[in-house]
C-alpha cells in the first residue's frame, strides 16, 4: 500500500505532515502528479552489475539510457537505448521496439519503466551527484544497523 503525504504550514516554524493511505486519493495524487514528481515515478531498477558497481537500487529514467525489458509482450535478451522519456504518458519509448500501423508506418510502442530494467545508465555531472548522495545514504543506513543485534543472531548465541 502506498502512502501520500503532504506537509501542512500551520505557523512560521510548525509544520504538520499529512499522510493518506486511501486508494482514491493515492490514485489521484499519481495521475495527477505535475512533471518533477512524475520523473521520479518513472524510476527503473538498475541491473545486478550497475547495482554493484554504484550501490544504488534504482534510478529515474533518461533519454539515451540504455534498458532491457523484462515483462511483457516485449521481454527479452535486446538491450536498446532510450529514444524518448513521456511523463504525460508514463511511458518509454525504446529503439527497436514498435510495430507498424495500418498505413505502413512505424511507431514505437510506449512501456512503462517499471517493466524494464537499466542495463547502462547515461552519466552527466549532476546524475553523478544523485548516485554519490544515494551511495553515502545506503552507506549510513548500513552504518547505523551495524551494532544492532537481530532476534536470530540473539537466538543462535543463547543456543
Amino acid at each position: 500500500m502506498s502512502l501520500t503525504c503532504l506537509k501542512r504550514f500551520i505557523s512560521d516554524n510548525e509544520e504538520e505532515s499529512v499522510c493518506s493511505s486511501s486508494r482514491r486519493k493515492n490514485r489521484k495524487r499519481h495521475f495527477n502528479a505535475p512533471s518533477h514528481i512524475r520523473r521520479k515515478l518513472m524510476s527503473s531498477s538498475l541491473s545486478k552489475d550497475l547495482r554493484a558497481k554504484y550501490n544504488v537500487r534504482t534510478m529515474p529514467v533518461r533519454k539515451d539510457d540504455e534498458v532491457q525489458v523484462v515483462r511483457g509482450h516485449y521481454k527479452g535478451q535486446q538491450v536498446g537505448k532510450v529514444v524518448q522519456v513521456y511523463r504525460k504518458k508514463f511511458v518509454i519509448y525504446i529503439e527497436r521496439i514498435n510495430r507498424e500501423k495500418a498505413n505502413g508506418n512505424q511507431v514505437f510502442v510506449g512501456i512503462h519503466p517499471s517493466n524494464v530494467v537499466i542495463t547502462k545508465l547515461k552519466i552527466d555531472r549532476d546524475r553523478k551527484k544523485i548516485l554519490e548522495r544515494k551511495d553515502a545514504g545506503r552507506r549510513a543506513a548500513d552504518e547505523k544497523l551495524k551494532g544492532k543485534h537481530t532476534e536470530d543472531a540473539v537466538a543462535a548465541t543463547a543456543e
